[in-house]
């Protein structure tokens, strides 16, 4: 972990997976301390998850009228320059945002038959598969971050045909800059259409791979707090 820097005295490891994991103990040590500091905590993340799968669900609408969108062009002997990117990006789009929210609507795959044996094996079973599930996810929400950073910093473009305004970028852009910034960044954007930069598409991945890690951990904390998991799926008649 020697690509790992350090973040106000101590190294982003112990941040990402030492601390939620004392955390874990603590909610397993003292439930109801635990309980009373978290709820307000898990009313905000609740909204959350439902708003990440609604970015989910307006994607996936998305990719219909796309499609619709290159149909009719092709109909009408038009041309829809990077109408499939635009499909592709927003499908990931979907993918990611919706993970969260999957999870905790137990649309997730889980192996369960272990977890039938007693329910004191499905406690520390359930547990530790949440603890290694959030890790897993920590790693690669880490890693998928990293990845949007050097897409920005090599300016890497899109090899498809697809262009987006410039203005769009500098929105983007503003996020990540202090605000004494923005009017610089404003200054040299331009109205033109430019081809698409890998780091925009690829926000989708790192904010869907943090929120899932969030989830994880979220949820193993309730696990461990009310003693079973709190992750159930939804009846479907």
């Amino acid at each position: 972990m020697n690509d790992w820097p350090i973040y106000i005295g101590l190294p982003l490891w112990v941040w990402l997976f030492i601390f939620p994991t004392l955390i874990a103990v603590f909610c397993l040590v003292s439930r109801q301390l635990a309980q009373s500091i978290l709820r307000p905590i898990w009313n905000v993340l609740d909204r959350v998850y439902v708003i990440s799968g609604v970015f989910a669900a307006m994607f996936m609408v998305i990719i219909l009228l796309l499609i619709v969108g290159q149909m009719v062009a092709r109909w009408t002997n038009m041309i829809f320059p990077g109408g499939t990117e635009f499909a592709g990006y927003a499908m990931a789009c979907t993918s990611f945002f919706a993970m969260a929210y999957a999870l905790t609507r137990g649309s997730h795959i889980r192996v369960s038959i272990f977890l039938n044996m007693n329910d004191f094996m499905k406690f520390w079973l359930d547990a530790l598969a949440m603890l290694l599930s959030a890790i897993t996810a920590t790693y690669f929400a880490r890693y998928a971050v990293k990845t949007n950073y050097f897409s920005e910093m090599l300016n890497d473009r899109t090899q498809g045909l697809d262009r987006v305004p410039e203005w769009v970028l500098s929105i983007f852009t503003m996020m990540g800059q202090w605000p004494w910034d923005w009017a610089d960044t404003w200054a040299k954007t331009s109205g033109k259409m430019v081809f698409t930069p890998v780091w925009l598409p690829q926000l989708a991945m790192s904010f869907g791979t943090i929120l899932l890690a969030v989830a994880l951990w979220d949820y193993l904390y309730r696990l461990l707090i009310f003693g079973q998991t709190q992750i159930v799926r939804e009846e479907v008649e």
